[in-house]
């Protein structure tokens, strides 16, 4: 009787390869039943792979990773709520002129989130407008927010910290004044900059270089930071027996336009200043350009400061000497903050400034 043999059995992968192949040349979207089909687990599998359950053997875990990243997959935040009964959305909610301020922040927060399966939303609003609260409470409802980080100068505003409180979402507040300042103070997760201190040394600094006539184009005094670099800055220059000039300050809103009338008044005055500090590097920059058209040296005639040392910082000549604010660092630890609460409020995190002295700042020229 002739003995039956059969082929030897052989591994799935070559079979699992082609069906990939095959699936890639249809240059279809990829979903979750697609990924569950690829890698012959079922759907409830794949989900728990994608949220890192524990119940999912090591093995079944690589394979199914394998296929994801091969298919290109992407899980929808949207989907994965519903699934879960919670959003895998945190939102970023401001209202500031200053477009540099805002883009490190989102690329901070994208830092904090990345790898976490949770995404971003960034919801500009207008703080002044009468349907603020409505407009704010209408975007955390319809997006089924899992938190928010909330900048200034709106993380100063009650009532909407009131509203966050109402509907019960784990919030994060950005300031440069801690809420325990506040009267009544402020009970909130919070990433305090230490404004004030980089600050008194970047007045320092100007006082050192024997600067007695100081102008000053300050920040909006709607936000906490306008107030405490201001203090800074006065508190370094009382160390050498200085202060700014009173007929040598004009009012801004860290927007570049704003920095460029203020420093042509200062430029224009019948004794102008030798020292010109912005209290952030978009005015500063913009005083360059009247620096410029007014014929002036930087910094033989005209020693400039700024704050934050945003790109720009390095990208004009002479570098900007300036108040160092990690600000994409502060967003980057308010999303981690947030996406690992789990309900329960962190500390407070203390995030410091500190003078950076590049060519902008010289001696008095007079």
């Amino acid at each position: 009787m002739a003995k039956l043999s059969f082929p030897a059995q052989t591994s799935r992968e070559p079979a699992a390869k082609d069906a990939v192949e095959d699936f890639l040349k249809r240059r279809k979207k990829a979903t979750i039943n697609d990924v569950a089909h690829l890698a012959q687990v079922s759907k409830k599998t794949v989900s728990r792979v994608i949220n890192n359950s524990p119940s999912v053997r090591e093995e079944t875990r690589d394979a199914v990773n394998d296929i994801i990243a091969r298919v290109g997959f992407r899980p929808d935040p949207q989907a994965r709520g519903l699934a879960f009964r919670r959003s895998f959305l945190l939102g970023l909610v401001y209202d500031n002129p200053n477009a540099q301020y805002i883009v490190n922040m989102q690329m901070g927060a994208l830092d904090g989130l990345r790898g976490s399966g949770t995404e971003l939303v960034v919801h500009p609003c207008d703080w002044r407008s009468a349907n603020f609260l409505e407009d704010i409470r209408n975007f955390v409802e319809s997006q089924r927010l899992a938190g928010v980080i909330i900048l200034p100068p709106i993380a100063e505003d009650r009532d909407l910290l009131a509203l966050m409180d109402q509907l019960d979402i784990p919030y994060i507040r950005i300031t440069a004044r801690s809420g325990e300042d506040a009267s009544p103070p402020i009970h909130a997760q919070q990433i305090v900059s230490r404004d004030r201190e980089g600050c008194r040394q970047a007045g320092a600094h100007v006082g050192e270089l024997g600067h007695t006539r100081i102008g000053y184009v300050s920040g909006n005094l709607a936000y906490p930071s306008a107030h405490e670099r201001r203090a800074g800055f006065d508190a370094g220059l009382a160390e050498h027996g200085v202060k700014i000039a009173p007929d040598l300050e004009v009012p801004g809103d860290y927007s570049f336009e704003s920095g460029y009338a203020g420093a042509r008044t200062l430029l224009s005055h019948a004794n102008p200043p030798t020292a010109l500090i912005c209290a952030n590097d978009e005015m500063a920059a913009a005083a360059y350009r009247a620096a410029f058209e007014k014929g002036l040296r930087i910094p033989e005639d005209l020693t400039i400061i700024g704050f934050d040392d945003a790109p720009i910082a390095t990208r004009i000549y002479p570098p900007l000497t300036t108040v160092r604010l990690p600000t994409r660092d502060m967003a980057r630890i308010a999303a981690e903050t947030l996406i690992q609460t789990e309900g329960t409020v962190k500390p407070t995190v203390i995030i410091d400034a500190a003078l950076v002295v590049r060519g902008s700042s010289g001696p008095a020229s007079r």
